[in-house]
């Protein structure tokens, strides 16, 4: 099933009541253009996610940057009402912490006239530096967040020249590229470390696509066993 979105203003907070997959291409469009509409009105966003079947990893990407954008404007993105499946895939890739979750619109809706602060975003201790590559934002913000939460200093890149920037000063123990990245292998070749102490991690072409809980364990458990953690 698509995803349908409806919204509605209560007081100063749009609430948009989410129906169907959250998923990478046409969804993720979707909602950014819900949230773009009711923007001017308010940057204070309730999501109901109560109907939310299916989440890949591109839509979670999605939900993380379109937060980072509301609270660049002192707004914010929080979410109620969750279905089993979207809080079970907060749980397990950790970013349950990303966001602030209520069990009830007027619960999400209050918390706004409350003054609550934002989710805590901030990362554990970081112990090494990985560096992600592709073109795709949502991808960049759902990795970012993801390796964040696990405890490293993430760096994103759209582009490999940039990214090769960012390798000589950061000088990272990991480098991952993206599914975006497969069609170029002339980029793929500039992304490959010239350093043998740098792991290289190549997503899979439907990296995006894959359900966001099992794309984030999977991706951790490699990185945690390249880096023999």
């Amino acid at each position: 099933m698509q995803l349908s979105v409806q919204s509605q203003k209560s007081g100063n907070v749009i609430v948009i009541r989410c129906q169907g997959r959250l998923i990478v291409g046409e969804e993720t469009v979707a909602l950014q253009a819900e949230v773009d509409k009711r923007s001017p009105e308010s940057k204070k966003f309730v999501l109901r996610l109560a109907e939310v079947n299916y989440v890949d990893s591109g839509g979670l990407g999605a939900l993380v940057r379109i937060a980072g954008s509301l609270r660049s404007f002192r707004g914010d993105l929080k979410l109620c009402e969750l279905s089993k499946q979207v809080s079970q895939i907060l749980q397990v890739t950790n970013l349950s912490s990303v966001f602030r979750s209520y069990d009830s619109e007027s619960e999400a809706i209050a918390a706004f006239s409350e003054g609550s602060h934002t989710a805590e975003e901030a990362a554990p201790p970081s112990r090494k530096k990985i560096v992600c590559v592709d073109p795709s934002t949502d991808l960049l913000a759902y990795l970012n967040a993801l390796l964040r939460r696990a405890g490293y200093e993430v760096f994103t890149s759209r582009h490999v020249s940039d990214a090769g920037t960012l390798i000589r000063v950061t000088r990272p123990c990991m480098i991952i590229g993206g599914p975006g990245l497969q069609a170029n292998p002339v980029a793929l070749e500039k992304l490959r470390p010239a350093d043998p102490r740098i792991h290289l991690i190549l997503l899979d072409p439907q990296y995006s696509t894959t359900e966001a809980e099992q794309a984030g364990s999977d991706l951790l458990a490699k990185v945690h066993a390249l880096l023999g953690e």
